[in-house]
């Protein structure tokens, strides 16, 4: 296969249920062919059917590959999925298709303007969630931003949006120093990138929330230590930039 334009990974731990809208409707979207594409679902220890799914869509939907990630968390699943993919950009996206690929229409074109690092936002003007979040998931989501935003990221307004899109060449320095194997490596790219010079653009998306979202109270406490961690790290040079 001749390298891709776009490299598109899915993180996926029991997702045997939602998986298959998610992949008709990538399909739908990219098939009309007008640039060349790569769908990456990266299994993390799946114990239902999520690995079979892939299997059987793979023989359906063109350059669909399965990858084993053994490390448990979604960081680790991330950040093997993007080091083995091969587009020229590669973006993460959400097995519970909260946020279309469609969306990423609207990444594309600040790429060739010079941004390194396009991230969906479901708290910038032009967002749109369907339906609302609950008040306590909303709540703690912005009482979250604004410690990250005063620890870490100033100016960034949702560092948790499943959806962000990289150029091949930061991500193959970013996600090799990734130290955050669960939930919080969404700030820990964001804060490598910053660091490391890279233009972050953060644009606004439709994110249709899910009831059934596999995201904890305890995931929220989580990422706040861990952005603790990352300041450290970042302020006393344990990264080897």
């Amino acid at each position: 296969m001749m390298k891709p334009y776009l490299s598109i990974i899915i993180p996926a731990h029991n997702e045997a249920k939602r998986l298959p809208l998610t992949l008709i409707d990538i399909d739908k979207h990219l098939s009309k062919g007008e640039f060349s594409y790569e769908i990456i679902v990266a299994d993390n220890n799946s114990t239902d059917a999520t690995r079979e799914v892939v299997r059987r869509f793979s023989h359906l939907i063109k350059n669909l590959q399965l990858l084993e990630c053994k490390v448990p968390g979604k960081g680790a699943t991330v950040k093997k999925g993007i080091l083995e993919a091969n587009g020229d950009i590669r973006l993460f996206m959400d097995a519970d298709n909260s946020t279309s690929i469609d969306q990423f229409q609207k990444m594309k074109p600040y790429f060739p303007e010079g941004y390194d690092v396009v991230i969906g936002s479901r708290d910038v003007e032009g967002a749109k969630k369907e339906p609302p979040q609950p008040w306590h998931k909303t709540l703690a989501g912005n009482v979250g931003n604004l410690f990250i935003q005063a620890l870490l990221l100033p100016g960034i307004w949702d560092t948790q949006c499943g959806f962000k899109a990289f150029t091949e060449e930061a991500a193959l320095k970013i996600f090799p120093l990734l130290k955050i194997d669960r939930w919080g490596f969404d700030v820990e790219v964001l804060g490598l990138a910053k660091k490391m010079g890279y233009k972050i653009k953060e644009i606004p998306v439709f994110w249709v929330n899910d009831p059934f979202s596999q995201v904890g109270p305890f995931a929220y406490l989580q990422v706040l230590w861990e952005v603790v961690k990352i300041r450290y790290w970042l302020s006393f040079k344990k990264y080897k930039l």
